[in-house]
C-alpha cells in the first residue's frame, strides 16, 4: 500500500511491537497499518537472542512472583507458545525450545519458602515437582556433585518449560501478519526524529526526510518509548536507572535452566544457568548488573537519549536515585556487580553465585560472553521516588507508550491484545477486533483478563 497516511503505526519491530502488529493483521480489520523501525530487521535490541536470558517467563520458577502475579502472567505468556505451536515446525523449532527448568532453595529459610511456594503453585502447575538431594542428582547432576552433605536444599522443577528465541519471534510476527494483511507497510532503517499532532493526526518524521501520518500511534521502544513521551509532554515525573546485564558461558553444565531464590529488594533475577538457543553446547550464565548510562547496551552513541530521557537536571530526580541506591542491599548488590566487570578477577569474584548451582566449579572454567548482554531500564517515580517495577504504559490522546522490560517479551501477546483493545476506543466503530478468536486461538485457559497488569508493580524479576 502506497500511502503516507494510516490507521495506525507502531514504532519499534522487538517481541513486543511485532506481536501488535501480527495481532492487528491477524484479528481486526484495519488494513492501512505501518511499523517503524530502526535497524534492518527486527528483534535487534532487548529481544535479540544475545541480550536476554530467553525464558518463557510463566511463574512456576521465578520466586518473587505472587501467587495472584503467577494467575495473571501464565496464561499470557502461554499466548507466545501457543503461537509457536501453530507455525509449521521447521519455523516453530527456531523460536520454541522445550527446556526443563528448576529453582533451587539453599539452606533452612530458602528450603521453607520454596517449601511453602511449592503447595501455592501446585493448583497452576499440576505438573510441577518438589524434589530433595537424589532426585535433583539424578536429573542435573553437576548441581549436587561435590555439594556438602548436610546442606539444606530443595528444588521446584517442571519438565514443561520452554525457551524463546525472541529475536525468531518477531521476524516470524512480521512475516505472519503480512500473509495476513499484505497492505501492512514496514519501514526499517528509519529512525524517528519527531512525533507531533497537528490537525488530528500524527506526523512521524523519520531522518531520512520521510513524513508519515497516523490517526494512531504505539510506541513499543522499550526506553526510547518514555523519551518520546517526554517529548509530547507525557511522563515528565518519570527517569530511568539505566542497568546493563551481560553473562558469562561455560562449557554445557547443566540439562536445563536452573535459577536461584530472588532477593525480593533487587528488580533483577539471581544468577541463573541457562541451556542457550544458538549455542547448545554451552552453559550461559548471569545476569550481571550494572549501572550504565546508556538506553540501548553496548551502543554507547545512544547515552546522550538516557541523558535526554532521565531528567537528571531535576533535584527530584537525584533524590529518587539516592534514596533507591543507596539502600544497603542494592547498594552492595550494584558494587559486587561493578566489580564482575574487572579484568582477570571479575570472574573470580563472580564465580561464587554460579558455586551455589555448581559447586566444583573453578575460575577458568568460566569465560566473559562477549557480545551478550542488554539494558534493563528501571523505571523511577520522581514524585514518590520509588522504583516502579515490571512494565509501564502511557495511554495518551490516540498514543500509548509502552516501556516494557521483562517480563514483556514473555506476554508480549497479551500486551498486544490490551493495546488492540484500546486502540478499537481511538478509533470508535469504523473498525472490529475478533477477540474471541484470539483468545480460542492462543489462551490455554479461561482465566485470562485482559484488564488485567501482567507486570504489577512490586515483586517481579527483570
Amino acid at each position: 500500500m502506497n500511502t503516507d497516511h494510516y490507521d495506525v503505526v507502531i514504532i519499534g519491530a522487538g517481541a513486543s511491537g511485532t506481536a501488535l502488529l501480527y495481532t492487528l493483521a491477524r484479528y481486526t480489520d484495519i488494513k492501512r497499518i505501518a511499523i517503524v523501525e530502526k535497524y534492518d530487521r527486527p528483534g535487534q535490541v532487548n529481544s535479540k537472542a544475545s541480550n536476554n536470558s530467553q525464558t518463557l517467563h510463566v511463574g512456576d520458577i521465578e520466586t518473587n512472583y505472587t501467587i495472584d502475579k503467577v494467575q495473571q502472567v501464565y496464561p499470557a505468556a502461554m499466548m507466545v507458545a501457543q503461537y509457536a505451536k501453530s507455525l509449521p515446525e521447521t519455523e516453530r523449532a527456531t523460536i520454541l525450545f522445550p527446556t526443563p527448568k528448576m529453582v533451587l532453595g539453599i539452606g533452612k529459610e530458602q528450603v521453607a519458602l520454596l517449601e511453602k511456594r511449592y503447595e501455592a503453585l501446585l493448583p497452576i502447575f499440576p505438573t510441577l515437582q518438589k524434589l530433595y538431594r537424589d532426585d535433583i542428582a539424578n536429573i542435573e547432576p553437576e548441581v549436587m556433585r561435590g555439594r556438602r552433605p548436610k546442606e539444606d536444599i530443595i528444588a521446584l522443577y517442571t519438565e514443561e518449560g520452554y525457551a524463546v528465541d525472541f529475536e525468531n519471534l518477531s521476524q516470524s510476527l512480521v512475516d505472519q501478519a503480512k500473509i495476513h494483511n499484505p497492505d501492512i507497510e514496514v519501514f526499517y532503517k528509519s529512525s524517528i526524529q519527531k512525533i507531533q499532532k497537528k490537525n488530528g493526526l500524527y506526523e512521524i518524521s523519520r531522518k531520512n526526510g520521510v513524513t508519515i501520518k497516523s490517526a494512531v500511534v504505539i510506541v513499543d521502544a522499550d526506553a526510547y518509548s518514555l523519551l518520546f513521551a517526554k517529548q509530547m509532554g507525557y511522563g515528565k515525573h518519570f527517569s530511568l536507572i539505566p542497568i546493563a546485564g551481560s553473562f558469562y558461558f561455560t562449557k554445557k553444565l547443566l540439562n536445563g535452566k536452573v535459577y536461584t531464590v530472588q532477593e525480593p529488594k533487587l528488580p533483577f533475577a539471581a544468577v541463573h544457568g541457562d541451556p542457550d538457543v544458538r549455542m547448545p553446547d554451552h552453559t550461559r550464565w548471569g545476569p550481571t548488573a550494572r549501572f550504565h548510562p546508556v538506553l540501548e547496551s553496548a551502543n554507547f552513541g545512544t547515552s546522550r537519549d538516557y541523558l535526554r530521557s532521565s531528567g537528571l537536571h531535576r533535584p527530584q530526580t537525584w533524590k529518587s536515585f539516592i534514596k533507591i541506591l543507596l539502600d544497603p542491599i542494592r547498594f552492595i548488590y550494584l558494587i559486587k556487580n561493578m566489580l564482575y566487570e574487572l579484568p582477570w578477577i571479575g570472574n573470580r569474584i563472580f564465580l561464587s553465585n554460579i558455586k551455589k548451582i555448581i559447586p566444583t566449579i573453578k575460575h577458568s572454567d568460566i569465560h566473559i560472553a562477549k557480545g551478550y548482554g542488554g539494558m534493563r531500564l528501571q523505571r523511577v517515580d520522581t514524585t514518590t521516588h520509588e522504583l516502579q517495577l515490571g512494565e509501564g504504559k502511557i495511554v495518551g490522546d490516540n498514543i500509548i507508550f509502552n516501556m516494557t522490560p521483562s517480563p514483556g517479551a514473555s506476554v508480549s501477546l497479551y500486551n498486544a491484545l490490551r493495546d488492540t483493545e484500546q486502540i478499537m476506543k481511538f478509533l470508535g466503530t469504523a473498525f472490529t477486533f475478533d477477540k474471541q478468536k484470539m483468545e480460542t486461538d492462543l489462551v490455554i485457559t479461561q482465566t485470562l483478563a485482559s484488564t488485567a497488569e501482567p507486570s504489577i508493580p512490586k515483586g517481579y524479576a527483570s
